[in-house]
């Protein structure tokens, strides 16, 4: 299958969230919405850099965004996002699940969470879940995942508050992309199920050239480390712009079937995006719904999929 971000069709009238937009596949998802006549919301922790990040789309991509204030680290913070969206606004056509956090030291987020877990899952299920009322008149949910969801086999309660003496911060990150994926397919069949017109899929970049392989050093102090990472990653990865397909895909080919995960094409490492398949694991529903069900009890979110009348 060919490709390329010329075949992105019109959007305009359209209108995006996209978390994690102030650098990396995040940005480039931005500027290429941006770029196709998308309204699009930068959603991002910093201010100062979410303001550069706008300056930066604006001149390149031609349009301004709109800035939205989101730390998925705090469920407070989502909230107020959530809430701050759903007063603005009376639909949103896109939601795009991109942010997250990659191997840094032990952390936990405002709410008690193992911070890979906390913030990659349970800041985007309960933002998805707070703005179900404007997602259920037509439009698509991404959730960004990665390709070591192959490295775990499964992921239990206990895994959302893991304590600091049995970490294992590359797991930990692995089972934050399992819990994306199972989410994404359990989201699916529950719109399904309700008779919605809520399409969810997924998408991973394979390996890409971004900054979140040196944050994790840089979290540890380790400046050296995180110069090593970049310098490594920089010769081998295929650009951001290039990771940025398979959500870009994902987000706006118009025959993509409910639930499902969009890679790169060469080996899912880099290249054209085709759907690809998720590990039996991320199929699993009954784990999906463990989890669906352990995520509703971490932040108090219970996403409804009742159809509008």
């Amino acid at each position: 299958m060919t490709w390329s971000t010329a075949d992105i069709p019109d959007l305009t009238g359209r209108r995006a969230l996209v978390t994690g937009a102030t650098s990396g596949i995040g940005y480039e998802t931005a500027l290429e919405l941006l770029r196709h006549g998308a309204d699009v919301i930068v959603a991002a922790r910093n201010p100062e850099k979410a303001a550069q990040a706008a300056e930066r789309l604006t001149q390149q991509g031609g349009r301004a965004p709109t800035v939205l204030e989101l730390d998925l680290a705090d469920l407070a913070s989502v909230q107020r996002a959530a809430e701050d969206v759903l007063t603005k606004y009376d639909r949103l056509d896109l939601l795009i699940n991109n942010a997250g956090v990659m191997a840094p030291p032990y952390r936990q987020t405002v709410d008690g969470f193992e911070l890979q877990l906390g913030t990659n899952h349970l800041g985007h299920f309960a933002l998805t879940g707070r703005l179900v009322p404007l997602l259920l008149k037509g439009s698509r949910v991404v959730t960004v995942s990665s390709f070591m969801h192959k490295s775990v086999r499964g992921i239990s309660q206990d895994d959302l508050r893991r304590p600091a003496d049995s970490y294992r911060k590359w797991e930990a990150y692995s089972r934050s992309k399992l819990a994306n994926l199972l989410f994404m397919l359990e989201l699916d069949r529950r719109a399904r199920a309700a008779g919605a017109e809520l399409l969810s899929v997924g998408a991973h970049p394979g390996y890409a050239s971004t900054h979140l392989q040196a944050a994790g050093p840089e979290l540890a102090g380790r400046a050296r480390q995180a110069q090593l990472w970049g310098a490594a990653t920089r010769m081998v990865a295929q650009p951001a712009a290039a990771g940025a397909w398979p959500s870009l895909y994902a987000a706006t080919y118009a025959d993509l079937r409910p639930g499902s995960f969009v890679g790169p094409g060469f080996f899912e490492y880099r290249g054209t995006p085709k759907v690809v398949l998720p590990t039996r694991t991320a199929q699993d529903p009954e784990l999906a719904q463990r989890l669906w069900a352990w995520s509703v009890e971490a932040t108090g979110v219970d996403p409804v999929l009742t159809v509008p009348r």
